[in-house]
């Protein structure tokens, strides 16, 4: 049965919302055991799924111009499975060959445990935020900082708080842009209505902009994934209504059934 979300806009009395829709800015699952279908399931929700940007890796002869040389590195910083998949794609490329005592420090555990299809995981060279939070990342870089020159994979136009972080700590470090994002067409979702949107990218809320200048949220739910989603959402004048990760929420699918049932 579809939830009746009671929202308010300035100005205007409290009117009722059905919750029968949801754009998810991110490609479909590849296995139909994905959460999300379960949840579509429980909810009886129409659930459609457009990603508003893509990744595009930069050539190594591209890569090459940074002048970054990567064996100089003893550690690197993965926020992201894509950053994790372009830095050894580059590496291959240019025949360059990891050392072994590189450590690895990753924004969640899930991205640490995707280090498993390049590199012989070894806890011991492997560490992540416990809570997905860039603060708890900060914080196990901030445990293990002496003596440590790090790598900082990004995008083209990335903002990242991690290297105010080592700036400000006086942590020897260098960003490499590895790819960079670029918008998708999504006109053919955006002529339908939703209910409520998911955002998981700054880049994401950029490309709606880019869209529709006038886009104006009236009684559409937003919800965001990730510090830098939420404050790109509400720099952008949205309302944000659903938040994650968060802690009794670690995953947007989670949020999402935790907003939907207290929306009862």
């Amino acid at each position: 049965m579809a939830k009746t979300v009671r929202t308010q806009s300035k100005g205007t009395e409290k009117k009722e919302l059905k919750v029968n829709s949801i754009l998810i800015t991110q490609p479909k699952p590849d296995t139909d055991k994905s959460p999300y279908f379960e949840l579509a399931k429980k909810y009886n929700l129409k659930l459609e799924f457009h990603p508003f940007i893509r990744v595009e890796g930069l050539s190594g002869k591209d890569f090459r111009k940074q002048r970054i040389d990567i064996n100089e590195f003893t550690a690197i910083i993965f926020n992201s499975r894509n950053a994790v998949d372009h830095f050894f794609r580059i590496c291959e490329e240019l025949k360059v060959k990891v050392s072994q005592e590189m450590k690895y420090f990753c924004i969640t555990e899930a991205v640490a445990l995707y280090l498993q299809k390049f590199i012989l995981y070894r806890k011991r060279k492997v560490f992540f935020s416990a809570d997905g939070s860039t603060e708890g990342l900060l914080e196990v870089i901030g445990k293990h900082k002496n003596n440590e020159k790090f790598i900082l994979p990004k995008s083209d136009n990335g903002k990242m708080d991690v290297n105010q972080f080592l700036t400000k700590n006086k942590i020897e470090f260098a960003e490499a842009t590895l790819y960079r994002t670029v918008s998708n067409d999504i006109a053919p979702v955006m002529k339908d209505a939703y209910d409520m949107i998911v955002f998981f990218s700054p880049f994401s809320v950029q490309t709606l902009f880019e869209y529709d200048a006038a886009y104006k949220q009236n009684g559409t739910i937003i919800g965001a994934f990730g510090p830098s989603t939420s404050k790109a959402v509400e720099e952008a004048g949205l309302r944000l209504d659903v938040k994650a990760p968060a802690p009794n929420a670690p995953s947007m699918v989670s949020a999402l059934e935790q907003y939907l049932t207290e929306k009862k």
